[in-house]
């Protein structure tokens, strides 16, 4: 496949329909790991490094739309026809751009602290993109990336309640994007192909969109607000209900995994 890689592991019970975890900007894979090490022993859990991030290789469109045919590309190559799909930051955007577009691919869809509708890039990440669209946030990432403590009270800190060891998130989310020729530049390049008109574009479908849906929201988010995920609910007529992670952050999946897996369960079991 054309230079996505992926994690793949577990096998689950004969029919039953695959995991699929989509990560968002400035991750990868590594972000599902904690989930995936309760899951895997019950199911076949896959999860995508998006163009640029992870081991996967960057490409000259990294929009929304494009970033969803991503995701489609990997469906198609393993042969997931009825996936679980869960997702995360920037990847639940690309998600909703998937589910509109390939609903026949979805058993369940569960979206996580993410971009919707008008709310990309959010307020508290606009400077970061405004640095991107003037070409200077390459460089400043890459002199830093030897310094995680400061990354880790900057960047990746605004994400997490905690963290324990910041180089090794800079290993797993910065470096593979950053040790690229022109990654960094790709990178800015990513952040400035993301725009809010492709989430607004998709929002008749949504509307109309069955899928059944979980929505599981940290509270304590300064990019995404509770507020998005009661309009995710009001939007979707999927959508099940809203679990709320009392203080959890953007990447509560990861620091946090043990408060989402029981409701992945539990929503998964409850559906034909």
């Amino acid at each position: 496949m054309d230079g996505i890689h992926y994690v793949d592991v577990g096998e689950g019970s004969e029919g039953q329909p695959v995991s699929l975890f989509v990560h968002g900007v400035g991750t990868s894979s590594h972000l599902w790991r904690n989930v995936i090490a309760e899951l895997r022993d019950e199911r076949r859990c896959v999860a995508i490094d998006l163009p640029l991030h992870g081991g996967s290789a960057p490409r000259d469109d990294l929009s929304l739309p494009a970033l969803a045919e991503a995701v489609e590309e990997l469906c198609e190559h393993l042969g997931l026809s009825e996936v679980d799909l869960v997702a995360n930051d920037t990847g639940g955007a690309v998600a909703q751009v998937f589910a509109v577009r390939h609903r026949e691919r979805l058993r369940t869809l569960t979206l996580t602290n993410c971009d919707v509708h008008t709310n990309l890039p959010p307020e508290a990440f606009r400077s970061t993109v405004e640095l991107a669209a003037k070409g200077e946030l390459a460089a400043l990432v890459a002199a830093v990336l030897d310094w995680p403590d400061l990354l880790a009270d900057t960047a990746l800190g605004a994400g997490y309640e905690r963290i324990d060891d910041p180089a090794a998130l800079v290993e797993a989310y910065l470096r593979p994007i950053f040790a690229r020729p022109d990654g960094g530049r790709a990178f800015e390049r990513l952040l400035t192909s993301l725009d809010a008109k492709d989430l607004v574009a998709i929002e008749p479908q949504l509307t109309v969109l069955t899928v059944p849906t979980l929505v599981v929201w940290g509270t304590g988010d300064v990019f995404f607000d509770v507020s998005w995920a009661r309009w995710l609910r009001d939007t979707i007529p999927g959508v099940r209900e809203i679990v709320e992670i009392e203080g959890g952050r953007l990447f509560f999946p990861d620091e946090r995994a043990d408060e989402l897996v029981p409701h992945l369960r539990r929503f998964w079991a409850a559906q034909p």
